[in-house]
């Protein structure tokens, strides 16, 4: 698994484990914000620009971040964040073992199958995915996720990467996750975001979630689409990782 590392002189580990599409400048802003006082680790999720592996499966995705820790530092970090397909894996890291980390920050993870969405993934990129590589589509998508602007050569650079096998290997495995009985076991202080401008069943698995994760906290963030919080206002999601980490 390649990583990206701020702060190595660090003793306490934060993890963030960026959504799906993306890569590892998904939390840039906060690895450097937080390098000072955290040693800030950005995993290249497999089947990624610049990742070693193709993608199988969130489970074999969380098997691997969690074998990682195990050989790296000692099987448990102080926190993990996540979103979406990097919350998914952070989600079923918490039911393999329950206590991989002190804090998880779970953003925007989807619980709730979406079957349609499922079926629809192959057909669609089959139509789509040369046209991935058009600048003028790639923005188009970009401005769809409503991301902030600064980061399209990001975007467009590693999406141009990704090859059409593993995008499909992904973005399916993202519409049908189920949520293992397990996660019920975690010890870690589990925060739990959403978007208030998020798909219905986006905010339907943060309450699913809320409600099997004892002592889990949930916070909607105001007229927030999927992935702003971490991504368009870092800041604001780095003073939340400290305060959280500063009252547990």
């Amino acid at each position: 698994m390649n990583v990206i590392e701020y702060g190595k002189e660090n003793r306490n580990v934060i993890l963030l484990l960026h959504g799906g599409g993306l890569s590892w400048w998904n939390y840039r802003e906060e690895a450097e914000l937080l390098q000072k006082d955290y040693h800030v680790i950005l995993p290249i999720l497999d089947g990624h620009a610049e990742s070693d592996k193709d993608f199988i499966s969130i489970e074999k995705s969380a098997s691997e971040v969690i074998q990682y820790i195990d050989e790296n530092y000692g099987g448990s970090v102080l926190l993990i964040g996540g979103l979406s397909l990097g919350a998914q894996i952070l989600v079923e890291m918490l039911s393999q073992r329950h206590d991989i980390c002190k804090i998880a920050m779970i953003e925007s993870a989807l619980i709730i199958p979406m079957k349609i969405t499922h079926y629809l993934v192959t057909p669609m990129l089959n139509l789509s995915y040369g046209l991935i590589k058009q600048k003028w589509f790639s923005k188009l998508q970009f401005q769809s996720l409503k991301l902030k602007k600064e980061l399209f050569d990001d975007y467009y650079r590693d999406t141009c990467k990704i090859t059409k096998e593993n995008m499909i290997s992904f973005l399916k495995a993202n519409s049908c996750y189920r949520l293992k009985p397990a996660i019920c076991n975690t010890s870690a202080k589990v925060f739990l975001f959403a978007g208030q401008k998020e798909q219905r069943k986006i905010l339907c698995s943060a309450k699913k979630l809320n409600e099997l994760i004892p002592d889990s906290i949930l916070e909607i963030q105001d007229n927030m689409y999927h992935g702003e919080y971490s991504i368009n206002y870092a800041k604001k999601y780095t003073d939340k990782v400290l305060s959280t980490i500063e009252s547990y």
